[in-house]
């Protein structure tokens, strides 16, 4: 049955072959168009404008085999448990379980890192997310100090969420004050130096509130060429979200 004549509004759902569908009006785009958003693990249908979106949504229940097919390319839920050896900013860390309070040992001679924590199952896995939480903002926090002063500008506050639809995001200040940059935690589970890019990414923002030369020209005098590290988190970010879930 078509969807054409149903009213649809820009944001709204649907659910197709298993699969979130989100329907979006960009008044820019040529023509109706789907794309998987691997980061949110849902399916974007997009229309040139409001009057369009039934036809996105018809256009996403006609390609069901081809929106079933991508959803079995993304890489599957990856729950912490004890044993686990992740990457922290590219060092091992083994997970084990243990009595008391959570905690992070440093690597030392015997062995890498590790994160103890009580439990199993969902009370294991936020426990660890907590240190791991904790690990980001000292790392990141660090980080964006330093490009701050290299940038001369105000040192922001910086905070760690679990945002899925960005890396980071930065407020400037006004009036010369402090502005805030936000992170998310799982920027630990990447490389360093990939990390790093996003740091002085979101601390170029508090000179320019753009993507234009000026921004990009400060990203590249902080970390060389960015697009390497963007690459990474294009083709890695969804298995970074899949941590955890």
């Amino acid at each position: 049955m078509s969807l054409f004549r149903r009213g649809f509004a820009d944001g709204d759902r649907l659910e197709v072959a298993g699969a979130v569908v989100t329907l979006k009006v960009n008044r820019r785009a040529r023509r109706v168009s789907l794309r998987l958003d691997r980061t949110r693990r849902q399916i974007i249908a997009t229309a040139p404008s409001l009057r369009r979106l039934g036809e996105a949504a018809d256009f996403a229940h006609d390609r069901a085999g081809w929106i079933a097919e991508r959803l079995a390319e993304l890489p599957e839920a990856a729950p912490l448990s004890p044993g686990m050896t992740l990457e922290v900013f590219g060092e091992p860390v083994v997970l084990d379980a243990g009595s008391g309070r959570a905690r992070w040992i440093e690597a030392d001679a015997w062995g890498p890192a590790r994160i103890i924590a009580m439990g199993e199952g969902e009370g294991f896995t936020r426990a660890v997310i907590l240190q791991l939480r904790k690990r980001a903002m000292a790392v990141l926090a660090e980080r964006t100090a330093v490009y701050a002063a290299m940038l001369g500008a105000t040192p922001p506050k910086v905070t760690i969420t679990d945002t899925k639809s960005r890396w980071g995001s930065c407020r400037a200040g006004i009036r010369g004050g402090p502005g805030s940059i936000r992170y998310s935690w799982r920027l630990a589970l990447a490389p360093f130096e990939v990390a790093d890019y996003v740091a002085a990414h979101e601390c170029a923002h508090l000179l320019e509130q753009n993507h234009g030369p000026r921004f990009w020209a400060h990203v590249r005098a902080l970390v060389g060429d960015e697009r390497r590290h963007r690459a990474w988190l294009r083709d890695h970010g969804a298995r970074l979200h899949a941590f955890g879930r």
